[in-house]
């Protein structure tokens, strides 16, 4: 497994793994502790795994926790998806930059989304696993949601949207959600 940085989102990761491949599929370790700390990360900061499945063209997100905000790691373990990270850290050297992802169960590589980056991915595949590794307890009282349609973001998603959940649809947009944030 290697290390790459993402050149538009400081401190934000790619880990690609070496899989095994035989006529039977492939193996591949997902995560390897001793790979994530040589960047700097905890490999034992992480609280939570958790798991969405959606059908094609479904859009969960962009999402992001205020407070202390969030770190995870992300990957399609099944499937694929189109995944968006943007750096809405006000002090951060790459605040406002979007970086676009290809999720694959075919790579299984994670991305790391630092905390104070918004995250959200479309389904390109019917269904598409998503599974997470967050670093701290979910708390709904700290749930914020951009729009996923935002000009401000201009995400160019892939696919006529099929379904996003209520909370996406009414979501506010960049600008709104900057002045609570700050």
């Amino acid at each position: 497994m290697k290390a790459v940085p993402v050149p538009g989102i400081a401190g934000a990761w790619l880990f690609e793994p070496t899989p095994h491949v035989d006529a039977r599929g492939f193996f591949s370790r997902t995560f390897d502790r001793e790979v994530v700390a040589s960047v700097g990360i905890d490999p034992d900061g992480f609280a939570q795994d958790s798991l969405s499945r959606s059908v094609r063209g479904v859009i969960r997100g962009m999402h992001l926790r205020s407070g202390a905000g969030e770190a995870k790691l992300v990957r399609c373990s099944y499937g694929e998806v189109f995944d968006v990270v943007v750096d809405l850290r006000p002090d951060s050297p790459t605040f406002g930059n979007s970086e676009y992802f290809q999720l694959s169960g075919d790579t299984q590589v994670t991305v790391y989304v630092p905390a104070g980056c918004a995250h959200g991915f479309q389904a390109l595949t019917d269904p598409a696993d998503v599974s997470y590794r967050i670093d701290r307890p979910h708390d709904p009282a700290e749930d914020v949601t951009i729009a996923f349609d935002d000009p401000g973001l201009a995400i160019p998603w892939p696919l006529p949207v099929t379904l996003t959940s209520d909370r996406d649809r009414r979501a506010p947009s960049l600008a709104e959600v900057l002045k609570t944030l700050r």
